[in-house]
């Protein structure tokens, strides 16, 4: 049913129900507007369902009194009713028969209305307010055992009326507010709080505090001298309305006071306009003046007359209003607040109808009064609410907008804003208000919903979300017609769970809003005295969630026959109380602009553009959610995943092919390095530092040979390249350093400068193929055949066989090495480099890349450093969330990794192919379930390494891809590379079958957006390095025949290319990774074969040879059963080698004897001498290295053997927390032959003390945890703080080795004693 059908079978029930339809007719009757029969019986049936619910009260409240079916009274107004088309609608579904027919039981009110409470229709928390104190009211309930989320929380209205008739019933006391006959008194919270808000955090350059309503007569004349009469007698009955405002400073408090202002209190002058451009700007004028107000006198009231101007206007001041004429009305927001509006105006009415002078009012309650009685009110159960709904909040943590100024809390606020509106169509708006029909919500919680999951996505799932809402605070009463400032400003906070369904997400807000609406009262400074802050530095009061209800009732007002309608203020006239605020607004009077919403940013931390930008991504999330649903259809609850609401614009996901490359117009040979040059520069300079290492990690080596019976010119060869390097300016591309402003320009050489020297070309001999495989490593790992400040970023070397060629001629049995700086140059390169080099030697020449036309690699840097990428911006900030990109995956590393240690760039490899029966597996696995080969390979590597770092399941790795996005970009010879972060989120319980579909999903997104730099994904998370992505990678490619590059025929000889075709040292490998897998697709053998490279500075060889082993043997259990293992858990596939099988399988047999002739600390020596740099312990974030543990160590062993005296066999008790005290402890006692006995730190002390005692120990370690434990015995043991002997003697203590070489310790003495349990009496030691 949708949301419109359930509000006419509202009606429909109330006429079954016989309810009073002079209720009804008071109802309906005020709804009037100009507007044709059908539109208002639309209109009629779309607004207040409350009023409703209030009405189904009354009919079921009267039949409890009567079971007459319809009195004549009813019988006339149906007669009144039904003679009116306007109203016909409401009885147009059933006769009057037909009404009378159904007469319900008392006792079965919970069946009469199929939906849940009336709450679910469009209701704010002033509409909720207000109906649950008239049932209040009506039940004499007490407040305080009926709360108002138990009222709403019921099932059905039959429900909540029986819960307020038995509340009703036990009530013996309901304690009113009195007058208190004030005119001086503290002023409330909500006073307080906007007053010093104003004087605190606003530059006072405009105001932000003037609250306006303006009201366009639309039928019939206003007099003004009678309007004026009438004004002037509400400001007399009304204090707050002539209320001044001072603090004392004296006891810090502000005061307020009652004056006489409306003796005074006059319109302002008129003023005349002739069109709605004119009207806004005098409204945003009056609305935006700092001085309209002054709160130290009692002026906070503001009207005046804006005239329209025609040519029969009389200039005679007294002229009665007339159609088209604006009577504005403006108060200052510590008097008045939006709520506040309605009643003002039905005072106002009343007082110009009745156009007598009004006395005051003896009994009528005010808001000086309202102000004492709140500060008395008990309200420690909404302080208990508050500290548990903001408990664990990180108050120091704002969310990551996309502010385009820095944001500081000290800094005061303009108040000036950007605004954008948008309204919503009419098929999109009966979705959403379907949805929360179905959904049991009200339009309030149901736009928070989405604002919290619009701020959850462009925060980047920052989940701890708290903003501001708005609250009417109206809790009692005698408050409900009441003028004055109630408004509470709460925090709403919602933990967000990035596996939440939007549904669930709809829920917990819901949740949420009628909890904190029974405790809004609770003030906000309170609130911030609880969180220990300053007002000024407060995280949600920078974010603002508001709800605007527009009506009839309060759309459209009465003056005498005068009727008049409130205008909507223009966007121009907002102002920034906030930094970032969603202005929601559901207008129920409307029919095609029913919802609609403003966002109102500061204009000083936004701008214009961002602003408009975040408007249209809320659009976006906003009708993704609605749009798809038919508004004649029930909406069945949706599943979408908050995670999977997508922020990026259509234009974003389409801006790389939106890009034009096109050349500069420029006689210039110089610009900035493109991300890929960079990110290469950097990395050889800063981490591997090549200029003063052994081993290049740059050089590309290209190694080429001549098929059988073919030859080469030299001479040609070298005119050939010299045309090359001519046409390809990235061949003779200089990188120079600017260090004053610390930045890398790349400039090409002129090829017409004799004195440059453009490539290198040489020519060298070799006998034996170790000759050849020394050339070779020089080629990789020499870092000084380069210069990237003069340009020399090529070089070709022609490596003859014995001797140099004296005929100049190139045969079969001689090789040529193209090498190129991997700056300038990348694999796809070659392929180009190659077809250009037989262009050129077969011809003779080349067309030129000089002129205007042709796309430079310089032009390509330049327009890459243009492109916004805003789209590729959001999807990565997304995607990479909450990875933290600065932790090492925890691989079985030889030595400790340190973070700014400077790379050497050896390397090892392990090569070797996956067989073929698990690459045809592998293929036939990929082809049958629609995903590729490189991406079933990617989630083999994930398994491979969830299992070597003993189970880490958020796996970040780098994979390397070619990035030549657009065809313009398959030409160019240069560096295009990019690296790519791919993370994978590891359930282990997950199969390797649903692993590869989230990798196929998440690997296809990632290639989309792959354009985007690694260099500014490192730069958006700003505590993150380049090399920590690099250190472990992933790279597939696919070819023909196992080279990187395809054969090419060079004139007529046929050349094969490869990228190290002879085998060279394996130590000298260059890697900027620390660990990495190459898988290589040989598509003519259909074989899939891999390459396991590491870096030397962390792997031993022989480690690495264990880890290719284990990958190897993953591999070998895909084949056997392979729908077996896909289905298999991912933490059940077997990891272990087979001889590691066979030594778990030993150990747990128990018959086996073990024969060891080694004390513990003697392998503990053995192990620190074997992997000094190995991880020994991790414990959290702490981690110490097997020769760290060792020194310190044997710096407490040290302190113990010379100020303690500790001997061979004397036992050193220890009580220590789980740390890394406890093992240095433990090394320490067996490094001087002690006798090592631990106790709990979770005994008692009188436990502890007993087992002391016992083992007759003179010594304690213990460390800051555990010291307290021990002060009782000082006088009996030595209490040692572990911690403090390290800070004593300090980490560059000399360590005496020959102290040690006098412990004789042997394998048959004791080394430890541990306590039995004592359930049996006492504890025993057992050794």
């Amino acid at each position: 049913m949708s949301y419109w059908d359930r509000r006419k079978s509202y009606l429909r029930y109330l006429s079954k129900l016989s309810a009073d339809l002079n209720e009804a007719h008071r109802f309906f009757t005020c709804i009037h507007l100009k507007s044709s029969a059908h539109e208002r019986i639309t209109n009629a049936l779309k607004q207040h369902i409350y009023h409703c619910y209030e009405l189904a009260v009354i009919s079921i409240t009267t039949q409890e009194n009567s079971k007459h079916t319809t009195s004549h009274r009813q019988s006339s107004l149906l007669g009144k009713l039904d003679s009116s088309d306007e109203y016909r609608i409401v009885l147009a579904t059933e006769s009057q028969q037909d009404r009378t027919k159904l007469q319900p039981d008392n006792d079965t009110h919970s069946d009469l209305f199929p939906t849940t409470s009336p709450i679910n229709f469009g209701m704010d928390s002033l509409s909720a307010t207000i109906l649950f104190q008239r049932m209040v009211s009506k039940y004499n309930v007490d407040p305080q055992t009926v709360s108002i989320r138990t009222f709403f929380t019921q099932d059905t209205i039959g429900d909540q009326i029986k819960l307020m008739k038995e509340a009703g019933s036990k009530n013996t006391q309901s304690v009113k507010w009195q007058q208190l006959h004030l005119i001086k008194g503290i002023t409330s919270f909500a006073q307080e709080r906007i007053f010093l808000d104003e004087q605190v955090r606003f530059t006072k350059e405009i105001a932000v505090y003037n609250e306006l309503v303006a009201l366009r007569i639309i039928r019939g004349s206003i007099s003004i001298t009678r309007l004026t009469r009438a004004l002037r007698s509400v400001v007399y009955k009304h204090k707050i309305l002539r209320t001044s405002f001072a603090f004392n400073n004296n006891d810090n408090t502000l005061n307020q006071l009652v004056t006489d202002y409306h003796n005074t209190f006059t319109l302002a002058s008129e003023k005349m306009y002739k069109n709605d451009d004119e009207l806004n700007d005098i409204i945003s004028q009056v609305i935006m003046d700092p001085n309209l107000f002054d709160l130290s006198i009692g002026r906070v009231l503001f009207c005046q007359i804006l005239k329209y101007q025609s040519s029969n206007n009389d200039e005679n001041s007294d002229t009665p209003l007339a159609i088209s004429d604006i009577f504005i009305v403006a108060f200052h927001h510590t008097v008045f607040d939006g709520s506040t509006f309605p009643i003002f105006l039905n005072y106002l009415s009343r007082a110009y109808n009745d156009n007598t002078e009004s006395s005051e009012n003896e009994d009528l309650l005010q808001y000086i009064d309202y102000s004492v009685h709140e500060r008395l009110t008990d309200m420690s159960p909404s302080c208990t609410f508050w500290s548990h709904h903001l408990n664990g909040y990180n108050t120091d943590c704002r969310l990551a907008l996309p502010v385009d100024r820095h944001n500081s809390f000290d800094r005061q606020r303009s108040g000036y804003a950007y605004v954008t509106e948008v309204f919503f169509e009419k098929e999109t708006s009966t979705a959403f208000m379907n949805y929360a029909s179905s959904h049991q919500t009200t339009v309030f919680q149901l736009s928070l919903a989405i604002f919290y999951a619009f701020l959850f996505k462009l925060s980047h799932h920052q989940n701890d979300l708290c903003v501001s809402c708005f609250n009417a605070n109206r809790y009692k009463p005698e408050l409900q017609n009441m003028l004055g400032m109630f408004v509470a400003t709460s925090p709403c906070r919602v933990q967000m769970d990035s596996s939440w369904s939007f549904n669930e997400l709809v829920q917990r807000v819901r949740e949420q809003c009628l909890s904190i609406m029974e405790h809004s009262h609770y003030p906000l400074q309170h609130i911030i005295a609880d969180l220990h802050l300053e007002s000024s530095k407060v995280p949600f009061l920078e974010l603002l969630f508001h709800f605007i209800n527009i009506s009839s009732n309060t759309s459209y007002f009465n003056l005498n026959e005068t009727n008049l309608e409130q205008m909507s203020l223009a966007p121009s006239s907002e102002v920034a109380k906030f930094d970032f605020m969603l202005k929601f607004v559901y207008d129920s009077t409307s029919d095609d602009r029913k919802l609609s919403f403003r966002l109102i940013c500061t204009q000083d931390l936004y701008n214009e553009n961002i602003v408009k930008i975040m408007t249209r991504r809320f659009k976006q999330i906003f009708e993704h959610l609605f749009t798809p649903y038919a508004s004649n259809e029930q909406i069945a609850p949706s599943d979408t995943l908050v995670t999977e609401l997508n922020l990026i614009l259509p234009e974003e996901q389409n801006e790389i092919q939106n890009t034009i490359f096109s050349p500069k117009i420029t006689t210039l040979n110089e610009g900035p390095l493109s991300y890929a040059q960079t990110r290469i520069y950097q990395c050889e300079r800063t981490f591997l530092q090549s200029e003063k290492s052994a081993t290049a990690v740059s050089n590309m080596p290209f190694l080429c040979r001549l098929s059988p019976e073919c030859i080469l010119s030299v001479r040609q060869l070298q005119k050939a390249l010299h045309l090359l390097v001519t046409k390809h300016q990235s061949l003779r591309t200089a990188i120079v350093r600017n260090d004053e402003n610390n930045m890398c320009l790349q400039k090409t050489n002129d090829i017409h400068d004799n004195e440059t020297h453009l490539f290198e070309f040489i020519e060298t001999a070799y006998n034996t193929d170790e000759d050849l495989n020394n050339i070779m490593r020089n080629e990789k790992a020499n870092p000084r055949l380069f210069d990237l400040a003069l340009g020399l970023v090529f070089r070709c070397h022609l490596v003859f066989h014995k001797q140099i060629s004296p005929d100049g001629v190139l045969s079969h049995s001689d090789l040529i090495i193209f090498n190129f700086h991997h700056a300038l140059f990348d694999f796809p390169s070659m392929d180009i480099f190659l077809h250009h080099l037989n262009e050129a030697y077969t011809t003779g020449q080349l067309p030129s890349d000089n002129d205007d036309a042709t796309l430079r690699y310089i032009d390509y840097a330049m327009i890459e450093h243009e492109m916004a990428m805003s789209g590729a911006s959001m999807f990565w900030l997304d995607a990479l969330h909450d990875c933290d990109l600065d932790r090492p995956l925890s691989l079985p590393y030889d030595r400790h990794r340190l973070t700014n240690e400077h790379r050497t760039g050896r390397g090892t490899s392990v090569c070797f192919d996956f067989g073929y029966d698990v690459s045809n597996e592998l293929i036939r696995y990929a082809s049958s379930h629609d995903v590729s080969i490189r991406q079933v390979s990617l989630a083999i590597y994930y398994v491979f390494l969830f299992k070597l770092t003993n189970g880490e399941k958020d796996l970040c790795i780098g994979m390397p891809i070619d990035n030549r996005y657009k065809s313009e970009l398959r030409s160019i010879i240069g560096m295009f590379v990019n690296i790519i972060p791919l993370r994978c989120e590891i359930d282990p319980s997950w199969t390797l079958e649903q692993l590869v579909k989230g990798v196929n999903v998440t690997e296809m997104s990632c290639i989309k957006y792959s354009y985007f730099p690694l260099e500014r994904i490192f730069n958006q998370k700003c505590n993150s390095t380049i090399a920590d992505i690099l250190n472990v990678c992933f790279d597939f490619q696919s070819n023909k025949n196992g080279n990187i590059t395809n054969e090419t025929i060079v004139s007529d000889a046929l050349l094969h290319p490869t990228s190290e075709s002879i085998k060279s040292n394996r130590n000298i490998l260059n890697d900027m990774s620390d660990f990495s897998l190459s898988v290589e697709h040989q598509l003519n053998r259909d074989l899939l074969s891999c390459t396991i490279n590491a870096s030397l500075d962390l792997f031993h060889e022989s480690t690495v040879e264990t880890i290719a082993h284990r990958f190897h043997s993953i591999l070998e259990q895909l084949p056997t059963c392979t729908v077996r293992r896909m289905k298999m858990p991912l933490f059940e596939i077997p990891f272990l080698l087979t001889d590691e099988r066979a030594v778990l399988q030993s150990i747990n047999n128990t018959e086996i004897q073990h024969t060891s002739n080694s004390c513990i600390h003697h392998k503990f020596v053995d192990r620190v001498l074997q992997y000094p740099q190995k991880l020994a312990v991790e414990l959290d974030d702490q981690s110490i290295t097997y020769s760290e543990l060792l020194y310190f160590a044997q710096v407490l062993s040290i302190q113990l053997l010379k100020k303690y005296q500790v001997g061979l066999g004397d036992i050193v008790c220890q009580c220590v927390e789980r740390s890394l005290s406890m093992i240095i402890g433990i090394m320490a006692t067996e490094l001087i032959g002690g006798v090592y006995c631990p106790l709990s730190p979770r005994d008692p002390k009188q436990r502890l003390h007993l087992l002391v005692q016992q083992t007759q120990s003179r010594i304690v370690l213990a460390h800051h945890l555990t010291k307290n434990k021990f002060h009782d015995q000082s006088n009996e043991i030595s209490l040692v703080n572990i911690d403090c002997q390290f800070y004593s003697t300090g980490v560059n203590m000399c360590i005496d080795h020959h102290l040690f070489s006098h412990i004789n310790t042997k394998p048959k003495n004791v080394a430890y004693v541990i306590f039995t349990s004592g359930s049996t009496g006492v504890p025993k030691a057992v050794c």
